[in-house]
Order: structure tokens, then sequence, then C-alpha cells
């Protein structure tokens, strides 16, 4: 019954318009204070979610991501991308998924990639005569690498809400990250041929080409060193936040010699403002898997879905379907908290590997940033184009449909996701 009340109140507020993590937070105190708990309960069961090793790396890798951007490192790895490959038919398509692709290496959230990079591309595509409808769709599905390619927000708070190691959760991202950009590419290439896309206008000499490597080289660095430094077990996943921070910090003043006081200071004011953001959605988020286990809600549906079936292909299709839906409706953070504890024990026990799950969930709700009604991503291109919504969302089916074909293969490959951690960290 309290977790009816819960459940019932969440859907109201939502309905009423009132934001899903204020909705999640008011909806779960509202029904445990009807229930006769003590405020100071609540209270003590939000700041325990809170309190966690792991989400250390959250505003650090948040913080990383606007000192990178601060210092004006995001048109620089655009620029050498582009010197690379731009020149082929469609060369910006190339470049934007590239781009986020090795961005994502220092920034680990879709809408911190769009954010850092959207604007750029998107205005350099609209120069060279691409299509709008283009330019925004392929702006908002490579941002979806970003959650997929270590450091990864979303995986690090999987594995916490788990209980599995973050640091196999984010490698196990790297492969699939990999067959994503592929799929995007592929499509890039298809419309290319299909539209005529326009080849781009840069010219190359080999002086330029030196500087402009030179430049994009600590963006280019910055994910083997990450990656490298955890591998060798220099350090662990919060470790690495700290240490992508002081490169960041060292990249700003030493090589670019652009991180002002000034730039320093709004960086630290983005992060707070955005560290604020996640910590109150995991914290209403954790009230509200508390209050579903209170009436073992996971239980209970993880016997259900093995009731379904006990075939891992069957009850990896059912999620799927499931995540999909929800991604359309909560946003990314509060789905994963609230939905791992149902569905990790009961694909666990049917087989699934949750190193594997993480990334397929992951995957899923990313997709869920291109779907109306609440897909953060259709917004926030909405904003950087300055084009209506309803346009975003026809530029973003094409996109979606190649998304989906990716989910495919991860899904049904796991090895993509299990392979290189058992490799990597074999005992």
């Amino acid at each position: 019954m309290l977790s009816a009340t819960a459940i019932g109140l969440f859907f109201l507020l939502l309905l009423a318009g009132t934001p899903v993590a204020i909705a999640l937070g008011l909806g779960s105190a509202a029904a445990l204070w009807w229930f006769d708990m003590r405020l100071a309960v609540i209270a003590q069961r939000i700041v325990n979610s809170l309190d966690s090793t792991t989400l250390l790396a959250v505003p650090m890798f948040i913080f990383a991501a606007a000192l990178f951007n601060a210092t004006g490192l995001t048109a620089q790895l655009f620029d050498f991308i582009r010197m690379v490959i731009g020149r082929i038919r469609g060369g910006l398509g190339y470049v934007t998924v590239l781009t986020h692709l090795v961005f994502s290496g220092v920034s680990g959230a879709a809408l911190a990639d769009i954010g850092a990079l959207g604007k750029i591309q998107i205005d350099m595509m609209r120069e060279q005569g691409y299509h709008d409808r283009f330019s925004t769709g392929i702006c908002m599905a490579a941002a979806t690498l970003g959650p997929i390619f270590p450091p990864s927000i979303p995986l690090v708070i999987f594995a916490m809400a788990a209980e599995i190691s973050p640091v196999k959760v984010l490698i196990a991202g790297i492969i699939p990250s990999l067959v994503i950009a592929l799929f995007l590419m592929g499509m890039v290439w298809w419309v290319a041929r299909r539209s005529g896309l326009p080849r781009d206008t840069i010219s190359v000499t080999r002086g330029e080409f030196a500087r402009r490597l030179w430049f994009a080289m600590p963006a280019l660095l910055a994910p083997f060193v990450l990656i490298g430094g955890i591998l060798f077990g220099l350090f662990g996943e919060t470790e690495a936040a700290a240490v992508t921070v002081v490169y960041a910090l060292l990249a700003g003043l030493f090589f670019y010699r652009a991180l002002t006081w000034r730039r320093y200071v709004d960086a630290l004011r983005e992060t707070v403002r955005s560290t604020a953001g996640v910590m109150f959605i995991v914290g209403a988020a954790a009230l509200f898997a508390w209050v579903l286990t209170i009436d073992q809600v996971p239980t209970r549906a993880a016997e259900l879905l093995l009731a379904l079936s006990r075939d891992p292909w069957v009850l990896l299709i059912v999620v799927n379907v499931l995540l999909l839906i929800v991604g359309m409706i909560m946003e990314t953070i509060a789905a994963i908290l609230i939905l791992t504890p149902i569905i990790v024990p009961a694909l666990a026990a049917a087989g699934v590997d949750p190193v594997h799950l993480a990334v397929v969930v992951v995957l899923n709700l990313m997709i869920g940033l291109l779907t109306p009604p609440v897909g953060m991503s259709l917004y926030m291109v909405a904003s950087v184009a300055g084009m209506p919504v309803e346009s975003v969302i026809r530029a973003a089916l094409p996109w979606i449909a190649c998304l989906l074909l990716s989910l495919v293969a991860v899904t049904f490959v796991p090895a993509a996701s299990t392979w290189l951690p058992a490799l990597m960290l074999r005992p």
C-alpha cells in the first residue's frame, strides 16, 4: 500500500507539471509521512544515498569537462578532426561522430557534449550547406556516445546501484561505443550518397596540420591517460576523476595558457549547478527506491520477470522494451536508480552478466534522450540550433532507428561489453 501511494502521488505530481526529481522525492516523502514514518528517517535515507565514494567521481568528471570547455579545447579538437577527414563527402557528419567520441573521454554525459560541441558543429554545417535536419540529427545521435565511453556518469551510477565494480563497467563501454560510432558513420555514408552531402572546403597544409595536431593533443591523450591508469591499477574510478581534473587544469594553465581566474570560477559555478541537479535526482530517486524496497516491490518484480521466462534473450528483449518506454518519460539517473534493483537480480538469475546489462540499460536510456516528451537532447539541440522542437523531433527519427540497430548489436553480442573487462582485469 505504501509503494502504491508513492507511485500514485508521483504520477499525479508528474501530470501536474512537476519536475521528475521533485515528483519522486515529494511523492515518496508524502507517502512515508502518511504512513507515520518519521521525517528524520526520510532525511537520513536521502543523506545515506549520497554518502558514496563512487559518487565523488561525478562532480569531478563534470568539473574536468567544464575546464576543458573553458580553455577552448573543444574547438581545437573539432578543427583537427575536420582537417583529417572533413574533405570527403559528408565529412562534417563523420567529424561530428569522431569529435563526440573523443570528447566523451573527458565529459561522460550526453548533454555536456551537446553543450560543448553542438553549436560549433551545427553552425559549421549550416555554413557549408548541410540541411538542418541532418546537422541536428547527427549532433543528437553522436552525443549518446558520451555516457557509454568512459568516463561515463550513468555507468558509474549504475555500478553504484547494482553494487558491481565501477572499473569493469567503465571498461565495458569502450567497444560498444565504437560499435555505435560505426553505425552512426554508416548512416552518414548512406545519407551522403543518397542526398549528395557537400564536401568540406578546408585546406590542409603540412604546417597547419602539425599545429592543429599539437593543440588537439591534450584531448586526444586524455582517454588514454584515464583508461590506461585504470587498467594498470594506478588509480580507481574515483581517483581517475581527480586525475582528469588535474590533467585539465595543467592543460589549461601551462599548455593552452587560456585558463584565466574568471574562466576557472565559471567552470566551478557550472560544476556546482550540474552536480546539484544530479545529486538532487540521486537523493530523490534513492528515497523512491527505498519506498519500493519496503514493500518488496523489487523482489516481486524479479519473480514476475522470471515467471515470464528464464531465457536470458527473452528477458533482455522485455527489459529493452521497458527501458525504451521509461526513457521517454523519466530522467536517466532517476530511471537507473529505480529500475536497477528490480531488473539486475532477475536477469542475473537468468544468466545475464550485470556488466553487459549496464551497457544495455544506459544505451536504452540514452536513446530516450532523443524521444519526446522528456527527451532532453531534443530541447537542448532546439535551443542551440534555434529551431522549433517539432522540427528537431522529426530530425531525430532516422537516427533513433540507427541507434536501435546498434542497441540490437550490443544486446545480442554480450562479448562486446564483457570481453575487454575480462581481458584487462584478469586476476
